[in-house]
């Protein structure tokens, strides 16, 4: 009986181990050199853009080298629409996402950017 209650024991606190390890999710790293006031990302080359990510920051933008998490997207390849304070607006394309995992982007990553 005790050896199956500590058999027991062992796999319930593996498998909670286990479940808070993998609970990272998506992130994204601001390594631009700007503080990011609007992320959206739309499945490569669709122009169907989500909810601005840097909602999920505690104050709603994600300063240098700032990671914030991303969520109601699944792994795939994205573009980015990433908006700053003053109302400037660019796009990176085709960014790899993976499960549990850090993408980023910088300055010489940017294309189309307005020039507000």
């Amino acid at each position: 009986m005790q050896r199956w209650i500590l058999v027991s024991t062992a796999l319930l606190l593996a498998s909670s181990t286990g479940a808070s390890a993998a609970g990272k999710g998506i992130r994204f790293w601001n390594l631009t050199s700007a503080t990011v006031s609007n992320l959206q990302l739309s499945p490569a080359g669709k122009d169907t853009w989500g909810s601005n990510q840097t909602l999920n920051d505690k104050d709603k933008e994600v300063d240098h080298d700032e990671r914030v998490r991303v969520t109601d997207i699944e792994p795939g390849r994205y573009d980015a629409k990433v908006g700053y304070p003053k109302g400037r607006i660019c796009f990176v394309r085709n960014i790899e996402i993976a499960a549990d995992a850090v993408f980023s982007f910088a300055d010489k990553d940017l294309k189309d950017c307005n020039k507000k």
